[in-house]
């Protein structure tokens, strides 16, 4: 079993043992995200797990995002209370497919999600429990670029989980609009701190 495959299963185990729900099904799509215990990164380190089941066989994608903002709306917050990032735990029915900006089909936020606000302008990412709030707040997942694998964050995320290669992100859309035909047009997503595992 590769590095990639073992980490899956302690993903899972992870989602697993906090209680979190597991959808079983064909095109039933299970989205995970990893934060990397890496805090002042400016890169696509952390991952999105998308587990779903296909002819009784159980399938698993990973592919490289930030869960993080990247540290240019970190320095620059365009809103009062700080920049926002993602708090983990389980967001039932929060995203739909829908437009990102108006400009292209990914999974947009309906629903509420919690969010630390990183409101001290500076590259380290701070997510103290006194900042944290509720609500719907545009938290998509996305894409970077949209002709080649991004590195750098830098303006890609003001919060957002997306993801690095356009191809990767390609996939997961053409997923989940597999899912919504199926199961209706909401799809739930988790995300795990690295330390949970």
């Amino acid at each position: 079993m590769n590095a990639i495959a073992q980490q899956a299963v302690k993903v899972l185990r992870a989602h697993k043992a906090a209680g979190y729900p597991v959808f079983y099904g064909d095109y039933n799509l299970n989205l995970i995200g990893l934060r990397s215990s890496m805090r002042d990164s400016n890169a696509f380190n952390d991952r999105l797990f998308v587990f779903y089941d296909l002819h009784d066989r159980a399938m698993m994608h990973c592919f490289d995002i930030t869960t993080d903002p990247g540290t240019f709306y970190r320095e620059h917050p365009i809103n009062v209370d700080g920049t926002a990032v993602v708090a983990p735990g389980h967001y039932s029915k929060c995203w739909e497919i829908g437009k990102h900006r108006g400009l292209y089909d990914a999974l947009v936020q309906v629903d509420d999600m919690a969010v630390f606000r990183d409101n001290n302008a500076d590259r380290s990412l701070d997510m103290k429990t006194d900042t944290l709030q509720v609500g719907i707040f545009g938290i998509n997942l996305h894409r970077a670029n949209e002709r080649r694998q991004s590195t750098v964050v830098g303006k890609w995320s003001a919060g957002c989980q997306v993801v690095a290669d356009p191809l990767d992100f390609n996939i997961v859309m053409a997923l989940a609009k597999k899912s919504a035909d199926i199961y209706g047009p909401l799809f739930s997503y988790t995300l795990l701190d690295e330390a949970e595992l």
